[in-house]
């Protein structure tokens, strides 16, 4: 195990398949490996804290991450799930202002860390990078509105939950039955996606279930009925 708790692998070529590295030259792709720490992590791991100074970008390329923050009264609020290739902590970096949530892992998982100062050198050294890294930033802001639109603009706790699950889709499975999702979070974990209570989740789910609107059988739900989750959120 290294200092930051993680335990140190030899990198593979997977990570080469994230969004932000796809159009980059394959010297380019070098010149990042040669400065990049590729460690293999356990489930619930944390890769940056909230108000922790910036000090790495993060790629966990193989795993979903949760973002949170956390109110002065300790409760949470979990922002979104990130998708594997998402560069973490990135503005942060930019601005070399402390992280502004906590990243937190949903599985075992591969990461790769990129200190501050390699990171903006690289940059510096590659231009070419800076459009992923625009990219990176504007779909930072686009979820930020997408998610303030489900809280905010909502009406109510079935609006919220559909909505919530309605994104979900785009990465869920397909299959004959409707979108598959593997459903990484308890209910408890969902409320704090939409500032709701756990039991109320659970009734929420449980009418979508007797609804026909959607399936869950352990960790898997099934959107059975798109058309019904998208009235159901004022879709």
């Amino acid at each position: 195990m290294n200092e930051t708790g993680f335990s140190m692998i030899k990198a593979g070529e997977s990570w080469r398949t994230c969004e932000f590295f796809e159009s980059l030259p394959s010297a380019v792709l070098n010149d990042f490996e040669s400065i990049a720490s590729f460690s293999s992590c356990p489930p619930s791991t944390q890769l940056f804290v909230e108000s922790q100074k910036a000090s790495n970008i993060y790629i966990a390329y193989d795993c979903q991450v949760k973002l949170f923050t956390r109110s002065s009264d300790s409760r949470r609020f979990i922002l979104r799930i990130a998708k594997p290739g998402e560069l973490l902590g990135l503005s942060s970096v930019f601005t070399g202002d402390p992280y502004q949530m906590t990243a937190e892992t949903l599985y075992a998982c591969t990461v790769a860390s990129v200190r501050r100062s390699d990171f903006l050198d690289f940059l510096n050294r590659f231009p070419e990078a800076y459009k992923g890294v625009a990219r990176e930033l504007s779909l930072g802001q686009q979820r930020a509105c997408d998610r303030l639109r489900m809280i905010g603009l909502a009406h109510g706790t079935s609006a919220k939950i559909g909505r919530l699950l309605l994104e979900w889709c785009a990465t869920g499975r397909k299959t004959d039955h409707g979108a598959r999702i593997h459903l990484a979070l308890t209910h408890g974990e969902i409320a704090e996606c939409i500032g709701a209570s756990r039991e109320t989740v659970t009734r929420v789910l449980s009418d979508f279930r007797r609804r026909r609107i959607v399936d869950v059988h352990g960790a898997i739900l099934t959107v059975m009925d798109r058309g019904a989750l998208e009235s159901c959120s004022d879709v």
